[in-house]
């Protein structure tokens, strides 16, 4: 047995001499697993307390009542559940998605439903059909790291905007644009994840998503909502969604991930007319047609279980996670460090006091057996050295409690490294960091 540390050896593995490198188009330069990607091959050993993960706490649903509806939707219509399908998706599953969207205002037609694999496929869907090698593409700061990638690997330019805690800072955006627009750039589209943020679980104020469309109305700038989390409010009704307020300008991105289940990969774009007919060929393009079985599971799902109560019990269960992880910081974290209190969805977003890095910590992390994402995974130029994303989604509270006791001891340890030896300096840029499915 070698002794030399886990993630090192994984890293390793990823550093020999790739054959076909002259082979590859450009667009693929970028694609390599970063060191965090393997780290979090060893954040999964059972005896290290993941707070890095945005995995779904799929336990919670019925599933004996879910698998005996499975059973009985493959006894009945099997030779069309498991049949092709189109590319559009399953009629009658776009006519509920459109029930859903309704609790948040949106009032929509089935048939400018595209569905799709996971909201994932969304953006790449729509990055590739709006997006040429040098198109900017704007988005928060800091954003979910998919789309991230997404955009970088159709070689856009991505400009990030600022946003604090009342969600994206309509002052900088209007900068933002303004700048560009003296530059002689076009801007395709502005991501933005307005409703319990990925990854600083912040919400966009309702005065600000008025300011939000009045600004790109004025610059004629289309927006992508992903809003996946929109429904996992702890507190009060859900938000009203943007596109529930400009059905032409803006494209809402949905998802089963996070409400149902995150392994039936499962997730929609509703679009303008003309753009739900683009995204139709380019899904025929990509995968031909979405699985059936997916599709007609959660189609039965919202069709015969009470799928509303069901997203008010995770909503219960979050909420107590979400307590859980505040309070164990407030209690255990050392001075300096901040956080955000999120109203919903999955994640708290923890800055660290100055000198400290919070991806050079990771390892160190690790070997004391908690793990996190480091904030650099959230910006295109690799900052964000300060920031960790922690999750609470996923572990039992005490076991949040625990990995909170040992992550502020790491933090301990940094800030008298820092005091005795000085700060970390950053490391450079490498461009956008992709720790993996698994931490989404």
């Amino acid at each position: 047995m070698t002794s030399e540390h886990p993630w090192r050896c994984l890293v390793n593995q990823h550093s020999r001499t790739d054959a076909y490198t002259d082979r590859y188009a450009a667009r693929a330069a970028g694609m390599v697993a970063s060191e965090i990607r393997a780290l979090f091959a060893v954040a999964s050993r059972p005896e290290v307390v993941s707070l890095a993960g945005g995995m779904p706490y799929v336990s919670a649903l019925p599933l004996d009542a879910v698998g005996e509806m499975v059973g009985e939707l493959v006894a009945r219509n099997g030779a069309e559940v498991l049949q092709y399908a189109s590319a559009q998706g399953d009629p009658l599953l776009r006519e509920r998605i459109c029930e859903v969207m309704a609790l948040e205002g949106v009032q929509a037609s089935a048939d400018d439903v595209v569905v799709t694999v996971g909201a994932q496929q969304a953006l790449d869907l729509i990055t590739r059909i709006f997006v040429d090698p040098g198109d900017v593409v704007l988005a928060e700061a800091p954003s979910y790291v998919g789309a991230l990638g997404t955009f970088a690997s159709y070689q856009a330019d991505i400009v990030h905007v600022p946003l604090d805690d009342g969600g994206l800072i309509p002052s900088a955006l209007r900068e933002t644009l303004e700048r560009l627009r003296r530059e002689g750039r076009r801007v395709k589209f502005l991501y933005t994840v307005p409703t319990f943020q990925n990854p600083a679980g912040v919400t966009l104020t309702t005065a600000r998503r008025a300011q939000i469309l009045d600004i790109c109305t004025e610059y004629d700038v289309l927006i992508i909502e992903d809003n996946p989390y929109g429904l996992l409010g702890f507190d009060g009704e859900p938000m009203r969604a943007l596109r529930a307020d400009d059905p032409d300008r803006v494209l809402y991105l949905g998802s089963f991930s996070k409400t149902i289940a995150s392994g039936l990969r499962v997730g929609w774009a509703l679009a303008p007319h003309a753009i739900r007919a683009k995204l139709v060929l380019a899904a025929e393009s990509a995968i031909l047609c979405h699985p059936s079985f997916s599709q007609f599971a959660v189609r039965e799902y919202l069709g015969t279980q009470p799928w509303r109560e069901q997203i008010k019990d995770f909503c219960e269960l979050y909420r107590d996670r979400r307590d859980a992880m505040l309070e164990a910081l407030e209690a255990m974290m050392p001075e300096g460090c901040t956080w955000t209190r999120p109203a919903g969805g999955f994640f708290v977003w923890l800055t660290l006091p100055e000198g400290l890095d919070a991806k050079a910590m990771a390892p160190r992390a690790i070997a004391d057996r908690v793990a996190y994402v480091p904030g650099t995974g959230f910006y295109a130029d690799g900052s964000g050295h300060r920031h960790m994303r922690l999750s609470y989604c996923y572990p039992e509270p005490n076991r949040i409690r625990e990995g909170v006791r040992r992550l502020a001891a790491v933090v301990e340890q940094e800030i008298q490294l820092r005091d005795t030896f000085g700060g970390v300096e950053a490391t450079s840029p490498t461009g956008v960091d992709t720790p993996g499915p698994g931490v989404v």
